[in-house]
């Protein structure tokens, strides 16, 4: 039977969580690719910040995050923790989720992902993509909100301007996940909007896109078991999605580090048959490595309710949901097993 509310969660349920250190990677997690070095550690860069979800590595290198509290977003020194304002006045969070939820550049041009800020839940501000003119300046792009109302999922929903997750660029435009109308959703250079992939009750997450294959995450319907938790695959010309990987509940994020290997982030162990939308249990979460045969191995554990997953070369950042970004540098895909497409890295 279907769960009648297959709405994501995870930035928003959580802020009444206290914040939690994170606890070393396990001597014997794999993810180091066998390399004779110590496992990778996620170390504390920043803490404080407000409704944190989604985030992204712009163009200077810096990591730019999402505050839905405070309606802006933050850029993020990768080397210090110096944090500054990039943009504010975004529409700002009106119920317990959505807000300012992702970003993402295309060229030196940031675009912001709002969700949840619509007349459905007692909002005046329009739920979509608004691309970044300036500190205090802004414009709606493509108003997601309106599109979904136009366009229903075809089962029963509670908010019918959907609930956009995760925003990822696709040639020239962008790809969108709605979680809670359990599709992905793309956004033409002209701000056309069409729903490239509809799917059940899966609760699809973060997107990643190598060349012509769009890649995204599944957290998978309540209660969250792993074998529901998947890492997938489709071609939008041919739109039929295809499993990955799986094995880990509450899959949020998927991402391609160095070498062009495939990552995937879990928020961590679900408390078992719970309301649609509860977060995992603290302290629960992975880093995982995608495994050519459809497994996932564990490189960093113990993260406190990550919601979102970024690399710099080596270097991935991981994004929580109590307001912390960790780096985990010197993260590898080792030399064979890992599924990726970006050929490995010879003469390592």
């Amino acid at each position: 039977m279907r769960t009648k509310r297959p709405a994501l969660f995870v930035s928003a349920l959580v802020t009444a969580l206290a914040a939690a250190l994170l606890m070393p990677a396990d001597a014997a997690a794999a993810g180091s690719g066998g390399h004779p070095h110590s496992p990778p550690e996620a170390e504390l860069l920043v803490s404080g910040l407000q409704g944190t979800s989604g985030a992204t590595v712009g163009p200077d290198g810096a990591l730019y995050v999402t505050e839905a509290l405070l309606g802006q977003v933050t850029r993020v020194d990768p080397r210090t923790g110096e944090t500054s304002m990039f943009v504010s006045g975004l529409p700002s969070r009106v119920i317990g989720l959505g807000g300012a939820i992702d970003v993402a550049f295309l060229g030196r041009t940031a675009y912001v992902l709002v969700s949840v800020v619509g007349a459905d839940v007692g909002g005046d501000q329009a739920s979509g993509l608004y691309r970044v003119d300036g500190p205090d300046s802004f414009l709606l792009h493509a108003d997601l909100g309106a599109f979904s109302v136009l366009n229903p999922p075809g089962f029963p929903v509670d908010l019918a301007q959907g609930l956009q997750f995760a925003l990822e660029p696709y040639r020239g435009g962008f790809l969108v996940t709605d979680g809670h109308h359990n599709r992905v959703i793309r956004i033409a250079r002209d701000s056309g909007m069409t729903t490239l992939l509809q799917l059940g009750n899966v609760v699809p997450t973060g997107l990643a896109v190598s060349g012509r294959t769009v890649f995204y995450a599944e957290a998978g319907p309540v209660p969250h078991l792993p074998a529901t938790g998947r890492v997938m695959a489709f071609e939008p010309r041919d739109p039929v999605a295809r499993e990955v990987a799986s094995g880990y509940s509450l899959l949020v994020d998927v991402e391609f580090g160095r070498c062009g290997v495939l990552y995937a982030l879990s928020q961590g162990d679900s408390p078992g048959d719970v309301p649609a939308g509860s977060p995992a249990l603290p302290d629960s979460g992975e880093l995982l490595r995608v495994n050519s045969d459809g497994t996932l191995s564990v490189v960093v554990d113990g993260l406190n309710l990550p919601t979102s997953l970024d690399f710099s070369r080596d270097t991935a950042f991981v994004t929580t949901a109590t307001g912390e970004v960790y780096r985990i540098s010197d993260v590898s895909g080792g030399r064979g097993g890992h599924y990726g497409t970006g050929g490995g890295c010879r003469g390592r």
